[in-house]
């Protein structure tokens, strides 16, 4: 089996010895060196260029940001961010995801070296990830989230559905992980203000996304903002989920809203793109349309063919243009997938469906 080379660059002697430690525990992962700063780094990648880089983003001499711009732009390389899992680290993380890192491992501001030594299945399962992004959609990004035991939906909610008469009022329920931020973007900076109301789910942790649904809001032309307890789900408006809590659709009459929940993470995700589909085949029915976007693992799968199953239109993104061909390949295999669409057509695909095409 080929192994993974990784470089790390972090200015903490600490982290540059913990992360070494954790990922040389994996017989796939090859630790080529650790630098203190992005210059250190590029002078060890002109003797061997990684396969993978964890990069920590604020740093002396060249931040973090201004590398990956560098390297994105002249040999474009996975990149992990290591990040401070902070307000403010939050805000230069989003820089670091539009400039084209795949994925996002956090860390404390103190007790650095326990947590990443216990959360150091994280951090493996996140480079084995970006090890095979697709390259040609780099600038794509998600947070990798702790492995945990998997649970399915039943979890948060029991699989008991009521068949929902058609109607006019419409939702699309969105799920996406690895890939996932500028895809949404790409998506979501498309549509015409009128279009229906959007539920997502992205992995991402705690404290990120609320960043994340304002950097989107402030490039689109519908709301976008991160979901609240009780949020109405109306045309021109997107909630995404809360970092680290599920996120439910609920009905109340004529009225969607949603319901942000506490629970244990299902298909090793929370929120889960399971648990928010499946709430939405039990709430909405054929009155929705599920897709299914770039990210590894199977999360969603399932709870797509519950949409399936009660009469949703379903759609996943193809495989030439996904960051990772995972969740919309798991989808596809279970034979629940409508239609497959590039990237680039599913904004119309929305649209149209909010105008009953």
């Amino acid at each position: 089996m080929t192994q993974i080379n990784v470089l790390i660059v972090d200015d903490s002697a600490v982290v540059r010895q913990v992360l070494t430690a954790n990922l040389s525990q994996d017989s796939g992962i090859n630790v080529i060196g650790a630098a203190s700063d992005p210059v250190f780094a590029m002078a060890k990648m002109q003797t061997q260029w990684p396969d993978v880089i964890v990069l920590d983003v604020e740093m002396p001499r060249m931040d973090g940001i201004t590398f990956l711009k560098k390297l994105m732009s002249e040999r474009p390389t996975p990149v992990v961010i290591c990040s401070s899992l902070t307000e403010k680290g939050a805000e230069t993380t989003m820089q670091a995801l539009a400039a084209g890192a795949v994925s996002i491992v956090t860390k404390p501001k103190a007790g650095v070296k326990q947590f990443l030594q216990d959360d150091s299945e994280s951090l493996i399962v996140a480079v084995k990830a970006a090890a095979r992004a697709n390259l040609r959609r780099l600038g794509t990004a998600t947070a990798a989230v702790p492995v945990q035991a998997k649970l399915t939906a039943d979890a948060i909610l029991p699989a008991a559905f009521s068949a929902m008469a058609e109607t006019t009022d419409r939702v699309v329920a969105i799920g996406t992980s690895t890939g996932g931020t500028q895809a949404l973007e790409v998506v979501l900076t498309a549509l015409p203000r009128v279009c229906p109301g959007i539920v997502i789910v992205q992995h991402m942790p705690e404290k990120f996304t609320g960043a994340f649904a304002a950097r989107l809001n402030s490039l689109s032309q519908i709301e976008v903002r991160e979901a609240v307890n009780g949020d109405r789900v109306l045309p021109g408006r997107a909630l995404i989920a809360q970092g680290g809590r599920h996120m439910l659709l609920k009905r109340s009459g004529a009225q969607y809203h949603v319901e942000i929940v506490d629970g244990p993470p299902v298909t090793r995700h929370r929120p889960s793109v399971d648990v928010l589909f499946r709430s939405v085949a039990k709430c909405a029915g054929k009155n929705a349309l599920g897709i299914i976007m770039t990210g590894m693992g199977d999360d969603g799968a399932k709870g797509l063919k519950e949409m399936y199953d009660v009469g949703a239109r379903t759609l996943g993104q193809d495989e030439d243009s996904c960051v990772v061909y995972g969740m919309p390949k798991e989808a596809a295999k279970l034979g629940v997938v409508n239609k497959e669409l590039p990237l680039g057509r599913i904004a119309y695909e929305i649209a149209a469906y909010g105008s009953g095409r």
